[in-house]
């Protein structure tokens, strides 16, 4: 790129600089220690398989987002530690009527993510229609709509290398559940422009033995050798694998830098590797923590015999391990402490970027309410001959944001007709919510559980007692084990706990997750709805 196209892109994309500068910050977790200093996770949410890259001074990242909607999540940063969600690559998923119903853990895997040419673009792969690109001038949008690179059943964790000469590459992996073959790893040929495959597609990796389960991968090219960084071991219990080769078709020598060794930190692998502008090297990785999802940790990186060393090599067999403090990246740039947004006042005329839907959204779900202060949820017919809330598509949710936290939530709900109910919700494969549920005209509060609903569970009802205001305040607190209590407040003061405790868990490829739903029995032409007004994430108390 030429220095006056360089400069260009540089002042373009500063501006999420202004907006992180006012961004929020959570009451429950925070990585920057404020002494020079961070902890690990660097997020404690579920940011899955997450890539990172540089320009200039900014830092970049994106994750998976399985059918979550919108999807590729955009975080902004100036340090690698103190990160601001600043949008969505993917407001609605792609084919768009296949994402109108729930695609429980479909949708988009692994993505990677790169600037090239005075462009950003990310590549992901959808293990039920292929391999995907977008991009976009500005990380904050518009992106692009996905271009489908390669079409294919099982094909995902795509990564493209734009080379020195002008040649470009792309790795990936295949999904033993649609393709019928796994661990195994791709080099192919690709245009320039990034838009599609040519030659023949090269294996250049087996795994199945010592390294199963090989996914993940991302491509690099360091100091003439071209470098695969990629997982193996499976999702909770695996290590970080290094390839290199001085041909991107191979042959790869493979060695193991990043494993849980005698740390607490399982299965830490699957990131991105970025060099900072004063040339320190930091590797950004996932941990599986269950409920909570595959949280964020960040290890410092190093070089040894061109090998990359991530972590801390506490035992002294040459493999790094996961640390739990480390000091922050050098960086010239003052950069406050910010985090992802977990507290919603629901005052703005946008929907907050924490929330997303299990399934593209449509206009009648619910939106907004700009300056009267509150988002509109509409009951919406419950999916016929559903038994749970496993096939609900307007469910609106966000991430665990820490190991601990209470959410308290103050909503109206105006109820019209027997059978609406609003919910406030940990969804996963099982799930509990406490409701506002009208019957026989009646307002009745009920905690109601439901164990194994992807396989078909049915709702148990744990309380159910009636209230008189349809104004009410709904709590639910979230140990440092998952275990989630259930209460209600009808003056904002006072909470009874309800129901029994629930031990959360994961969804299908995501943690689970918290926050809304608003259904009826069958449609009519004016259906009850519910304005939150507020929904606030505090310590426990």
């Amino acid at each position: 790129m030429n220095k006056l196209l360089q400069s260009l892109a540089l002042l373009m994309v500063a501006f999420p600089i202004v907006q992180a500068q006012n961004g929020p910050v959570s009451e429950v977790w925070v990585a920057d220690q404020g002494d020079g200093t961070y902890k690990n996770p660097i997020i404690h949410a579920d940011y899955s398989d997450p890539d990172v890259c540089r320009v200039g001074d900014d830092y970049y990242m994106t994750a998976s987002s399985f059918n979550c909607v919108p999807g590729l999540p955009i975080l902004y940063s100036k340090d690698l530690v103190n990160w601001e969600l600043i949008g969505h690559a993917l407001p609605i998923q792609y084919p768009e009527v296949h994402f109108s119903d729930p695609q429980h853990g479909n949708g988009v895997w692994a993505p990677s993510f790169r600037f090239h040419d005075g462009e950003f673009y990310i590549y992901y792969g959808d293990p039920d229609f292929g391999i995907y690109m977008l991009k976009a001038k500005d990380p904050q949008g518009p992106w692009s709509k996905p271009h489908l690179v390669k079409a294919g059943k099982g094909l995902i964790d795509s990564s493209p290398l734009w080379d020195d000469d002008g040649r470009a590459y792309l790795t990936h992996a295949f999904a033993g559940s649609r393709a019928g073959l796994k661990s195994v790893l791709i080099v192919q040929e690709m245009t320039p422009d990034g838009k599609s495959l040519i030659g023949e597609p090269v294996m250049v990796f087996d795994g199945h033995g010592d390294n199963p389960t090989v996914e993940g991968a991302k491509f690099y090219k360091h100091d003439g050798y071209y470098y695969i960084f990629a997982p193996a071991g499976g999702v909770t219990q695996g290590w970080q694998m290094a390839l290199r080769s001085k041909s991107p078709f191979g042959p790869y020598e493979v060695k193991r830098v990043l494993e849980q060794g005698s740390t607490d930190i399982n299965g830490p692998h699957q990131g991105g590797w970025v060099e900072t502008q004063k040339g320190e090297y930091w590797f950004l990785h996932f941990q599986d923590k269950g409920a909570y999802g595959r949280i964020v940790h960040m290890q410092p990186m190093g070089w040894k015999d061109g090998w990359p060393l991530m972590g801390e090599d506490f035992d002294g067999n040459g493999v790094g391990e996961p640390v739990l403090t480390h000091k922050k990246p050098d960086v010239d740039t003052e950069w406050r402490i910010v985090t992802p947004p977990d507290s919603d006042e629901f005052n703005g005329h946008t929907t907050g970027v924490q929330w997303q839907w299990h399934a593209n959204p449509k206009l009648k779900y619910g939106f907004p309410s700009g300056n009267l202060g509150y988002y509109r949820l509409n009951c919406r017919p419950r999916p016929q001959g559903a038994q749970n809330l496993w096939a609900v598509p307007n469910m609106l949710l966000q991430k665990f944001p820490a190991d601990e936290f209470m959410a308290t939530t103050k909503l109206t709900f105006n109820h019209r007709f027997d059978g609406e109910e609003l919910g406030f919700i940990v969804m996963g494969d099982s799930y509990q919510y406490i409701s506002l549920m009208q019957k026989e005209g009646q307002l009745m509060a009920r905690v109601v559980r439901c164990n194994g609903a992807r396989k078909g569970g049915e709702e148990e009802v744990l309380f159910e007692e009636e209230v008189k205001n349809n104004t009410i305040y709904l709590r639910i607190e979230v140990n440092n084990e998952a275990a989630c209590s259930f209460s209600f407040s009808e003056n904002g003061s006072r909470f009874k706990t309800v129901g029994e405790t629930f031990q959360a868990v994961e969804g299908r490829w995501i943690g689970a997750k918290i926050g809304y739903f608003a259904l009826r029995d069958g449609m009519i032409n004016d259906a009850g709805n519910a304005d939150i007004d507020w929904f606030r994430v505090e310590p426990i108390e």
